[in-house]
């Protein structure tokens, strides 16, 4: 029997456990993926919440919501006036739009009771590799949602992904051949998410492109190329949260991409018309896009959108006694830092924010989704994150977790693949 609801959805989140991981099938295709037998026992060992034992449900019509707030929000940054506002308070280099689209772009919800409402946008979002053999390795022990995995989004992905660099290069470069990529994080090896790069590496060098993983204190520029290892780069992708590249040991990097000289993707034009978290008090507030000219069709979608507004001195008394009914989080914040939960704010914690450069969400609660661990079931909050490129689809994935914002500390938790019901 089929079940499409939401409530069907509900009930499964709070009481399906006869899905579960085959976590042999993922340890194995991780090794034959990487090349190497022992890749899973070293690397996983470490990271033992990278992955849930459970899937995640989502009901269709919640789906179809994200998929129209996606296209809602890509739209909206093609305004010009939208372009004006937040490139005007980025830094330069944000200026430079050298063509490229962004890869694997990140579209976080919350679904509550209201429907989907949207958390932030990424441009560097994580997981979308790993998220695509997981997927593949999920079994399926209910015949009732045996149809509801989208096999062929995972399935594709490795075509998908040397695609998405392929059409950055070319969005740039043009009919060039693209030969050597640097995928690029600081101490990448001791990133929890070290293992996709790996994995994209490899990925990359089956397709005959040469690729490296390298700290961006390894890149130099010489006036006409960016270096690393002795040889050219042509395209970097980018792992780095110094989204302008502001720091002194990325100033190789940040000459070379604001002259044109290597292809990066995403890069500092996209995270400031996307992730800087001060767009969401453009995309929230429905009164000026309605001036701007922005089609009905278009704020219908943005709705979606919490109200967010910029935390100043003029609203910070009123923000304060009504702070239980928001969530504070940096303008430049990445992966839940320095974030606060309003009704859990101490006096401490808000001059932080006052300090800084913050803006106030109204709360939006997460869903829910019902785990067992060693026999003991247990609630996790739960975010979904669709993958995308150029506001097309390319895969989504749960997270969850218990605590105040998304982490891979939650014993049962993790990234978990999402069955549509």
């Amino acid at each position: 029997m089929k079940m499409h609801s939401a409530s069907s959805a509900e009930q499964l989140n709070a009481g399906c456990f006869c899905i579960t991981l085959d976590r042999t099938a993922l340890l194995t295709a991780l090794d034959d993926e990487i090349g190497e037998r022992a890749f899973s026992a070293i690397q996983l060992a470490s990271r033992p919440h990278l992955f849930s034992d459970v899937p995640a449900f989502v009901p269709t019509a919640a789906l179809s919501k994200m998929l129209h707030v996606v296209a809602a929000i890509e739209a909206t940054t093609k305004f010009p006036t939208y372009q004006v506002d937040v490139l005007g308070r980025a830094p330069v280099i944000a200026a430079v739009d050298h063509g490229p689209r962004g890869a694997f772009m990140g579209y976080d919800f919350h679904l509550g009771a209201g429907g989907p409402k949207l958390i932030e946008v990424n441009t560097n979002a994580g997981g979308a590799f790993l998220n695509a053999l997981v997927m593949r390795a999920q079994r399926t022990c209910c015949p009732e949602v045996a149809d509801s995995v989208d096999g062929a989004l995972a399935e594709g992905f490795e075509a998908t992904a040397l695609a998405i660099f392929q059409s950055e290069w070319r969005a740039q470069r043009g009919e060039a051949p693209l030969r050597r990529v640097a995928i690029v994080d600081e101490r990448p090896d001791e990133q929890y998410l070290y293992p996709e790069f790996l994995l994209a590496r490899r990925w990359l060098e089956r397709a005959g492109i040469e690729t490296v993983i390298v700290d961006p204190v390894e890149l130099r520029f010489d006036g006409s190329r960016l270096l690393t290892r002795g040889a050219p780069v042509d395209l970097v992708y980018n792992r780095l949260t110094d989204f302008y590249f502001e720091r002194p040991e990325h100033a190789a990097l940040k000459a070379a991409y604001g002259l044109g000289a290597v292809v990066v993707t995403p890069n500092p034009h996209l995270h400031a018309l996307f992730a800087d978290k001060r767009n969401l008090t453009l995309l929230s507030d429905l009164a000026t896009l309605d001036a701007w000219g922005v089609s009905a069709e278009i704020r219908a979608a943005l709705d979606a959108v919490p109200q967010t507004t910029l935390v100043t001195e003029d609203n910070a008394e009123s923000l304060w006694q009504s702070r239980k009914n928001w969530f504070f989080k940096p303008a430049a914040g990445h992966g839940g830092k320095a974030v606060y939960r309003g009704d859990k704010l101490t006096r401490g914690a808000w001059a932080n924010i006052l300090a800084g450069s913050y803006v106030a969400q109204a709360f939006a609660a997460p869903g829910t989704r019902t785990i067992q661990q060693e026999g003991v079931e247990m609630s996790c909050k739960m975010d979904v994150r669709l993958y995308t490129y150029d506001g097309r689809l390319l895969l989504m994935a749960a997270r969850l977790y218990q605590g105040q914002t998304t982490n891979f500390r939650t014993a049962g938790g993790g990234f978990a693949p999402i069955y549509v019901v």
